[in-house]
Order: structure tokens, then sequence, then C-alpha cells
């Protein structure tokens, strides 16, 4: 990117919700009128067709490392069959598509739907359903030296088997590698120093579910030198979710903190950090909440945004760049973006380029590095990606 142009892209994004005003809540069910939605500057990608048959592209998650971005998905033929597929780039503007190493029967089938990276080797995790019960068969994947995305072979009962429930999102950060997920037991995380082979951790103290109830862990970042991951617990006898936050120096040993919310009901579903300060978001009881880490080992709820759907309430996507937060939230009828400039306290909504419907096989994502947004949506007969500034819009 030239000089020019990166101080273009960065002059746009610096007035990124400067209009964002109102206070903690701004843009919830409570918040009086509802500020106009920002309207972005889109901008879209053209990635190439990846070796193979024909088909359309499935675009499900996307990570940048300093020096290069990628994304992950899938092929989906004319008949419904998949295959993995990838791409890289080191401006953003020229994409090529990264060689695609399978070794089983439905590694050659997954569709990627995460992606870190970290030292110039990047991970993702892929699944396929299949099998007599139509289970999830997941696996993780890794891109080394040779430049191909390759295969990492699993023994079926390590993210699968009569005690798998869900394998959720991937992290890479100083200590390494790490899948989160839930087991029979809670919520589990499977850890790996390098990407390369991953070891189930299931049952540990504080992460799995106890006597207080079921826990669950959708998503995780490196925070320091450990990790941060976010997630729910089921109270015994309980039908309401309560948020939870982990933190672990090792991906074994963990610490739970429940997370503030009104009548204690929400989930902790995407968690980021904001110029070093963690933050979470998910659905509460009338619509969605930020949290903030306070330094000490607690949280507090930063504010809110949206209402109730007509469905059930989920957060997809959490973005962190140039101090600036980008939220996607799915509602039950479509899926929608949002954004904060105050670390989380007030919000508006953000028009994306295509209506995106909440279910089935749609998606709608965000990912960040340096001061780019990366938007991608798939609105069910195809996946497209758009690099986004968003202006200032007065209230």
């Amino acid at each position: 990117m030239s000089r020019r142009r990166a101080l273009a892209v960065s002059g746009l994004l610096a007035v990124l919700l400067a209009g964002c005003g109102g206070g903690p809540g701004g843009g919830g069910p409570s918040g009086g009128a509802r500020p106009v939605p920002l309207g972005p500057t889109w901008r879209e990608l053209t990635l190439p067709a990846p070796p193979g048959p024909p088909g359309r592209l499935v675009l499900r998650d996307g990570a940048f490392c300093g020096d290069r971005w990628y994304l992950v998905g899938a092929v989906t033929g004319a008949g419904g069959e998949t295959r993995p597929a990838a791409w890289s780039s080191v401006d953003g503007d020229v994409w090529a598509s990264v060689p695609v190493d399978a070794r089983t029967f439905y590694g050659r089938q997954h569709v990627l739907s995460a992606v870190a990276c970290r030292d110039g080797r990047m991970a993702a995790l892929g699944a396929k359903n299949g099998g007599v019960h139509g289970n999830p068969r997941t696996g993780t994947w890794v891109r080394g030296a040779t430049g191909a995305l390759r295969e990492v072979p699993a023994a079926f009962e390590l993210f699968g088997g009569p005690r798998a429930v869900a394998v959720n999102r991937l992290a890479a950060g100083p200590g390494g590698w790490l899948v989160v997920g839930a087991r029979v037991a809670g919520a589990a995380v499977w850890t790996s120093p390098d990407a390369d082979g991953f070891a189930l951790v299931e049952g540990a103290a504080e992460l799995a579910g106890d006597a207080r109830g079921r826990t669950a862990a959708y998503d995780v970042v490196a925070a320091g030198s450990g990790w941060l991951v976010v997630g729910s617990l089921l109270p015994v006898g309980g039908t309401a979710l309560t948020p939870l936050a982990w933190t672990s120096a090792d991906g074994r040993s963990w610490r739970r903190t429940q997370l503030p919310a009104p009548d204690g009901r929400g989930q902790a579903e995407r968690v980021t950090v904001l110029d070093g300060v963690p933050v979470a978001v998910g659905p509460v009881r009338d619509g969605f909440a930020a949290w903030r880490a306070d330094g000490a080992g607690g949280w507090r709820r930063a504010g809110g945004f949206g209402s109730a759907g007509p469905g059930v309430l989920s957060v997809v996507g959490l973005a962190a760049l140039g101090g600036r937060l980008v939220a996607v939230t799915g509602d039950g009828a479509a899926r929608g973006a949002w954004a904060s400039a105050d670390g989380g306290a007030s919000w508006r909504a953000v028009t994306v380029p295509v209506a995106v419907s909440d279910g089935g096989d749609t998606a709608l994502t965000v990912a960040a590095g340096g001061d780019r947004l990366l938007l991608l949506a798939d609105d069910g007969r195809g996946s497209r990606a758009w690099w986004g500034a968003l202006p200032t819009v007065g209230r």
C-alpha cells in the first residue's frame, strides 16, 4: 500500500464513530431515539478461484499477522459437495489461493471456520458433518514452511466421540495455540505449542462444569503471555445462562469470573483486546452487552446496544482497530454490524453492503489488522469480502 493511500485509510478510520455520542447503552433499548446508522465506504475484494472443480466460494473467517492477511472457508460444488479453501495477501489487495493438503476422507470435505496466525505460521479449524449420526468431523490445519495448508491427522475422539459437544474458536499467542469449546463435562480447551497437533484439557477445575452448573467456552484471545476465554454457565436447575470469563497462564489451570448481567442472565460470546484492555460482547436479556476487564481480575459492564429480536440473539464477530470496536450480531431474523468509539459504552449500527439473514448457511463477520477493517458476508447464494472505512455521521 502506498504511503498516501495508507494515510487516507488511516484518516478515514481515525474519525470512525466520532459521532457515536450518547451515554452508556447508546443505541440500546433505553437509549432514546436511535442514531442514524453509519454508512461506510465499502470496497469489494477480488479473490481467485482455488484450483479444482468450479463452485461458489464460502468465506468464514479472516486474520492478520502483522505482515500478511489470511481468509479461510471452502468451495461448494453444484451438488453441495465442499472442499477446504484458504487465501493469503501481503497488501490486502492482491490475493493468492493457499495450496491445501488434505489427508483424510472428511478433511477433503472440510469447511474451514476459524483461522489464527503468529510468527509466520497459520492454523485453521475445519469440520464436516458425517457418519451415522451426522456429527461434525472436526480437525485442525497448519501452514508452515512448505506454504501448503496441511491437515493435521488426529484421533476421532480428540475433537469428537461420545463426549463431544462443540469446537468453537482458535487463537494464537506467546503461549502457543488454543482451541476452545465444550465437552460433556463442560467447557474444554485444546492446547498446542505449534498448532501441529493438539492436546485436550477436559474436566479442568473451574473451567469445566461442577456443582454450580454446566459451562461452555465460545471464544478465546491471547492475553499477555496467557489466555482469556469467554463463555457461559447454566446453573443447576436453572433455565437461563450466566456470562463467564476464564484466565490461564498455561491453558491447563484456570480462574473463573462471572460477568455482571441483568438478572444474571447472558452469555459472553466474543472477546478481543482493545488498547490493551480485554472487551467481551454477548447477548443479555434485552439486547447485547459489552464488558471491560477492570485490571483487578474483575469485569464491569461498559454499555449495551440493540434489542431483543424475534429469535435467539448471538454475537458472531468482534474486532478492534484504531481504538474502536466492531461487533457482528444476529437477532433470529437478520445479521448486522455495530461499532463503538468509546470502549463499548455507546454503539452505532453499521450499514453492511448486503442483507444477510440469521440462520441456515449464511455468515457475516469482521476481522481487523492495523487500521484496516475486513467484512466477510455470505447471504446463502454466495460469499463476498470488502474493505471498509467508516465515516463520521451526525446523530
